[in-house]
């Protein structure tokens, strides 16, 4: 006797049909440019089950029915579904070239501006802006960090970490830029508001018409792209080019690569890309 496969996941608030499922996945992908597999129906029934019970609706399509009707919802929605793991000097090379190769280079070329493209929660250009003060110091320059979640932007724009994230952090560096926390704080430490008022936060979706962000000497987009197809990651790239300089860079992830993506950069080495002068 062969037993079918049940067409449903169970999560908190009952179960997640599989049509149900297509039509999140069908969402994402339409708003966000992100490819839910079949293996992340359970994350979407987990994630989504409390919000159902806050908003006491008894099912999954009568979630989806509210997506429809209301775009602060959605917003809700997008925060729940992405996952944002990050933490400082996140693969580490990338920050020594930026140190060693690029930064020098930019010393005597007006204000430098950077975009982190997706920030998560702020590690990233944190990081950067602390490399961009030991280099730079009192010369103009700026970052730009924008992300899809409206959630870990907040944690962003605070600046305020669990003290054992501190841990990647070189000493020399964390006694300079950070403030560690006190009393109700204890436990924490602060990234010091001069460099917080380095870095403007934004919303941004890739996967749609970007707003007015001027133009950067360097772009890192890294740890994003893992989650768009082929098609998506032509048209984010796409995009995207137009706000990098003539000479500028453009940084990816070591486990991606821009291969079939686009061929207006030129690989300088693993990850990091040129944009030929005009």
């Amino acid at each position: 006797m062969t037993t079918l496969a049940v067409d449903r996941v169970a999560g908190e608030s009952g179960p997640l049909h599989e049509r149900e499922f297509r039509l999140f996945r069908d969402l994402m992908y339409r708003h966000a440019g992100i490819s839910l597999t079949d293996a992340k129906k359970q994350l979407v029934a987990g994630r989504l089950a409390k919000r159902l019970r806050h908003l006491n609706l008894s099912s999954y399509g009568d979630y989806f029915r509210r997506l429809q009707a209301d775009g602060g919802e959605m917003q809700t929605a997008v925060d729940l579904l992405t996952t944002n793991e990050t933490y400082f000097f996140r693969e580490p090379k990338h920050f020594d070239f930026l140190r060693d190769g690029i930064l020098p280079g930019l010393k005597s070329k007006g204000p430098v501006r950077v975009w982190s493209g997706a920030c998560s929660s702020g590690e990233e250009p944190y990081t950067l802006a602390m490399v961009m003060a030991e280099v730079l110091g009192g010369r103009p320059w700026g970052i730009v960090a924008s992300d899809l979640s409206s959630r870990v932007l907040a944690t962003a724009r605070q600046g305020r970490y669990p003290i054992e994230d501190a841990a990647g952090i070189p000493r020399p560096l964390l006694r300079k830029y950070c403030l560690k926390g006190v009393g109700s704080q204890e436990g924490t430490f602060m990234i010091k508001p001069e460099l917080r008022g380095r870095i403007e936060f934004r919303q941004v979706n890739l996967n749609a018409s970007l707003p007015d962000l001027g133009v950067f000497d360097l772009i890192f987009l890294r740890n994003v792209m893992i989650y768009f197809d082929i098609e998506t990651k032509r048209q984010v790239v796409r995009r995207i080019l137009p706000l990098l300089r003539p000479g500028g860079h453009f940084v990816v992830s070591h486990s991606e690569n821009l291969n079939g993506v686009s061929d207006a950069l030129k690989a300088v080495r693993p990850s990091v890309y040129c944009k030929p002068e005009a």
